[in-house]
C-alpha cells in the first residue's frame, strides 16, 4: 500500500489511464506494484544492498581489525554479549557483524559479476547458434553437451586450485561455468524471432546480419535475458560460497559467507552463531534474488497467467 501511494505520486501518468492504455514501460510498473513476491524480492534486495555498501560505513568497524581478548563474544541478545559487538566476535577476535557486511559487498560482487561473464558466452553462442543453424549451431549444442556432462563444481574447484584463488579468478571460473541457461534461451527465442515479419523485411531491405542481430533480435529477447540474469546471480553466489567453504574460493582474512560458515564449523556446538548468522544472510540475499527474478518473468511474460488488480483511476479535477 505504502508503495502504491508512493509510485501514484512519483509517476501519476502510470496510474491515469486503463492499464489497455499504457506505455509498456507504465505497465510495467503496475504490474510489479501488484506482484507480491516482486515487490518482496525487491524489498529485500534494496535493504540486503544498501547495507552492504553503507553498513560498514554507518558502524565504523573493520573487519579485520583483531583483539584476541575479545574473541569469542556472543552476540549482544545472549548473555555475555555487549552493543560494541552486536553479532559478537570470531575466533580472532574480530567483529561479526562488520565481516558479515562486508561479506555482502563480496557475494554481491562475485554473484553480478559472473552472471554478467556467463551471460556474454551463453548469448553469445546461443543468438549465431538460432540465427545461422547448420554448422554452427552443431557446434554449439556440441560444447552445450560437454558444459552440462562436466561436474561443474568438482570442475570449479580444480581449475581454481590450479591458477590460485582470488576474487577476479573466481568471477571468470564460475562465469564460465554457468552459461548453458543463457545458451537455450537465447538460441530458441532468437529462432523464433528470425522468422518474424519484421525481421525479414529487414533481411529483404537489405540490412546486414550484425544489423539484424543488433536491432532486431537483442532488444525482443531483452526481458528474458534479465530474468536469467537475476536466477544466475543467485546461483553465482551460491557456488561462490560453495567454493569458500570447501577452501578454494576467496582466502581469509578476507570475509566471505561461505569461508565464515568454514570458520565457524568447529564451534557449531559451542558458538552456533557463527554458522547461524552467515547462513541466514546468504539464505535472505538468495531468496530476495529469486524472488525478484520469478516477479520479472511474470511481469514481463505476455502468456503469463499473471493478472494485475484493478487500480483506482487518478481523476483530473474539473474546472468549475
Amino acid at each position: 500500500m505504502i508503495l502504491e501511494m508512493f509510485m501514484k505520486r512519483l509517476l501519476p501518468q502510470a496510474f491515469s489511464r486503463e492499464i489497455d492504455e499504457l506505455e509498456p514501460k507504465y505497465i510495467f510498473i503496475r504490474k510489479g506494484i501488484n506482484h507480491l513476491g516482486f515487490k518482496f524480492g525487491l524489498t529485500l534486495f534494496v535493504i540486503i544492498a544498501f547495507l552492504g555498501i553503507f553498513g560498514p560505513l554507518i558502524i565504523d568497524l573493520s573487519p579485520y581489525d583483531q583483539n584476541l581478548s575479545n574473541r569469542l563474544l556472543p552476540p549482544v541478545w545472549i548473555e555475555g554479549g555487549n552493543w560494541d559487538h552486536i553479532f559478537g566476535t570470531d575466533g580472532n577476535g574480530r567483529d561479526y557483524l562488520a565481516r558479515i557486511l562486508y561479506g555482502t559487498r563480496i557475494s554481491l560482487t562475485i554473484g553480478f559479476g559472473a552472471a554478467f561473464v556467463g551471460m556474454l558466452i551463453g548469448v553469445t553462442l546461443g543468438i549465431l547458434a538460432g540465427y545461422f543453424g547448420g554448422w554452427v549451431d552443431q557446434i554449439v549444442n556440441y560444447l552445450l553437451t560437454c558444459q552440462l556432462a562436466l561436474p561443474g563444481l568438482l570442475l570449479a574447484m580444480t581449475v581454481v586450485f590450479l591458477i590460485g584463488p582470488s576474487i577476479t579468478v573466481v568471477i571468470l571460473v564460475i562465469g564460465v561455468l554457468h552459461w548453458t541457461l543463457f545458451l537455450v534461451v537465447s538460441r530458441s527465442a532468437t529462432q523464433r524471432i528470425k522468422n518474424l515479419d519484421y525481421v525479414l523485411a529487414a533481411n529483404a531491405i537489405g540490412a546486414s546480419k550484425t544489423q539484424i542481430i543488433f536491432n532486431d533480435i537483442i532488444p525482443n529477447i531483452l526481458n528474458q535475458i534479465i530474468v536469467i540474469f537475476t536466477l544466475e546471480v543467485g546461483i553465482a553466489i551460491l557456488s561462490e560460497a560453495s567454493l569458500s567453504f570447501l577452501g578454494v574460493g576467496i582466502q581469509p582474512p578476507t570475509p566471505s559467507w561461505g569461508l565464515l560458515i568454514a570458520e565457524g564449523r568447529e564451534a557449531l556446538f559451542f558458538q552456533p552463531w557463527l554458522i547461524i548468522l552467515p547462513g541466514i544472510a546468504l539464505f535472505l540475499l538468495v531468496v530476495s534474488i529469486n524472488m525478484l527474478g520469478d516477479g520479472l518473468r511474470d511481469i514481463t511474460d505476455p502468456n503469463s497467467k499473471f493478472e494485475i488488480k484493478s487500480v483506482s483511476i487518478i481523476q483530473k479535477p474539473k474546472n468549475i
